[in-house]
């Protein structure tokens, strides 16, 4: 499930508020990808609008989130306007794909994990789930640590708090069930990723709880294949890796997924007893994830049999 990224590949850049206040929408992966497809071009011609039946500024969102989730990305050997389909979209979406349709809820969580993982295009996203340390919160606890991380990590980046703030509001909308009172709204309909229940009300309408533990749809196939590519970003050739690194590092499936030891632990071992290529273990009470084999095509490996075993 190694993604081709050219530019900037393994660093993260100050990305905020390019998806114009939208959330992505039911399908809007799917028919970004399609299209991009059929024509690579699609996002930068006059057409845009009508092809993909949105606004224009949703046209925009769509080619944003398309490219943070990285199922699309630049052609490296034409300039910007062209946007072709990276490996993971084609595995994941494709016609032959593992689940085009995103019928099944691992593959939101799939797509979280693809989102979150460097070189990342959403670094709300990434601080929210890696930096911001808080079980509870309100929104404006999250922006002010947004407004400290930029400022501390990119300086010289000329990003105002209002798209800071922009970003933060999409992120809760996107992530937690919208209670309307009165009416449907165009901006309270629910993203597909409230499914995951990684982020909840805690409380009253404005205070929110990172949800640590179990979740829907978050099997042990998707955690081990992200142990897998977070071990083989560490470092060229390395077999081996902690726990606790998978746990509490930067950019680890702990974080990123907000789960504890045993919901890890569990996973690896019900992974292992199907594929000799991985094992749990422990030495002088350090616990240890290993593999014998190429990461990126155990990831892989994983995967296909899951949506192969899926049907």
């Amino acid at each position: 499930m190694e993604t081709v990224i050219t530019k900037n590949k393994g660093k993260n850049q100050p990305i905020f508020a390019r998806h114009e206040t939208f959330h992505p929408r039911f399908g809007w992966l799917k028919k970004g990808f399609d299209k991009a497809v059929e024509n690579n071009t699609i996002f930068s011609e006059e057409v845009a609008s009508t092809t993909l039946g949105v606004g224009k500024n949703m046209v925009k969102a769509i080619k944003y989130w398309s490219l943070a989730y990285k199922i699309l990305q630049e052609d490296p050997n034409k300039n910007s306007r062209a946007m072709i389909p990276t490996s993971f979209g084609k595995q994941l979406l494709g016609s032959e794909g593992w689940d085009p349709y995103l019928e099944d809820v691992a593959s939101l969580w799939l797509l979280h994990w693809n989102l979150l993982k460097l070189p990342c295009h959403a670094t709300t996203w990434y601080y929210a789930f890696n930096i911001f340390n808080r079980h509870d919160f309100t929104s404006d606890d999250i922006l002010n640590g947004l407004i400290e991380y930029k400022d501390r990590e990119f300086p010289g980046s000329k990003f105002n708090v209002s798209s800071l703030s922009k970003d933060t509001t999409c992120l809760l909308r996107m992530y937690v069930e919208q209670r309307i009172k009165e009416g449907l709204r165009e901006d309270s309909i629910d993203s597909p990723f409230v499914e995951l229940g990684v982020i909840k009300h805690y409380g009253d309408t404005k205070h929110y709880a990172m949800n640590i533990g179990p979740k829907p749809g978050l099997i042990p196939e998707i955690i081990v294949a992200a142990c897998l590519e977070f071990a083989a970003s560490q470092a060229e050739g390395v077999k081996t890796i902690t726990i606790s690194r998978l746990l509490y590092e930067e950019g680890s499936p702990g974080l990123c997924f907000k789960i504890k030891e045993n919901l890890l632990c569990e996973a690896i071992e019900i992974i292992s007893t199907q594929f000799d290529d991985i094992v749990l273990s422990e030495t002088s009470g350090l616990i240890q994830f290993s593999f014998s084999k190429n990461p990126y095509q155990l990831s892989d490996m994983l995967l296909n049999h899951y949506y192969k075993k899926r049907g």
